[in-house]
């Protein structure tokens, strides 16, 4: 059950692609309530069901914090704006250039968020990147890709070496720039983005101590990762639990993201 859609479509957008401009309007707000934002910068963006594989991000210049599912943006696989509201919508360029990216060539990933955190930026540029030093950076261990900076993400030949970076991971280090996850849904997806900013903000803590770092061993940190990535609909069942307690997070505000 959907628990963040509770208001009716408007008309000429189908119930189910309501469904998913409300869960993903509820993430934008998760994200600026986690303090994961970067002004107007950044994006996040789900597919809209149907084979077409067009996909919703943000519209450019709302806030995170008041983002509604009216706000998004309907584009297809050519950056082109779908649907009535026409070419007064704008989307960032880079955004559309890594999104359009891994929705064209992850059928599986039906949500992507990418960050500019202060602890991602700061990992990112780090050269042996995430360490296996939390037990949230130890649920990405073996499952993290890295991706080298080129430059603002505006050059669409660029998108054939990202999706390549990322092989088939659901997680990967921009370097020099930030982070990027995706969902097999949109709670997922959360759960990703969060487990991922919480292991940056370890690692940069842990090291501005000074003091040497105790790194588990290699079996343990295989357990581990094993022990968070286990298959099944069980692991995307405890997504959802997740998912719905988070929800109770923005459910009063001023706004309301199913608007």
């Amino acid at each position: 059950m959907n628990v963040a859609v509770q208001s009716t479509a408007p008309a000429g957008i189908s119930a189910e692609e309501w469904s998913v401009r409300c869960d993903l309007a509820a993430l934008y707000r998760l994200v600026a309530h986690f303090r994961m934002t970067d002004f107007i910068y950044t994006h996040i963006s789900a597919r809209v069901p149907g084979p077409e594989h067009h996909f919703l991000i943000n519209k450019y210049g709302v806030m995170f914090h008041e983002m509604r599912a009216s706000d998004l943006v309907k584009v297809d696989l050519d950056g082109r704006v779908i649907g009535s509201e026409g070419q007064s919508q704008r989307v960032n360029a880079a955004g559309f250039t890594i999104h359009s990216a891994i929705h064209m060539a992850r059928e599986d990933l039906t949500c992507v968020v990418h960050t500019h955190t202060s602890a991602g930026i700061a990992v990112s540029a780090q050269k042996q990147g995430l360490l296996p030093i939390s037990q949230h950076a130890l649920k990405f261990y073996g499952h993290l890709a890295y991706h080298g900076y080129e430059g603002i993400a505006l050059d669409l030949d660029e998108r054939d070496r990202l999706v390549a970076d990322l092989g088939e991971h659901r997680a990967m280090i921009l370097a020099n720039h930030g982070l990027l996850v995706g969902g097999r849904t949109i709670p997922e997806a959360f759960q990703n983005i969060y487990y991922l900013e919480r292991a940056c903000q370890a690692q940069i803590a842990a090291q501005s101590g000074g003091a040497e770092l105790i790194l588990p061993p290699e079996a343990v940190r295989r357990h581990t990762a094993a022990q968070f990535n286990r298959p099944g609909e069980d692991a995307l069942s405890h997504y959802e639990w997740a998912w719905g307690s988070a929800l109770r997070l923005i459910e009063n505000d001023r706004l309301d993201y199913r608007a």
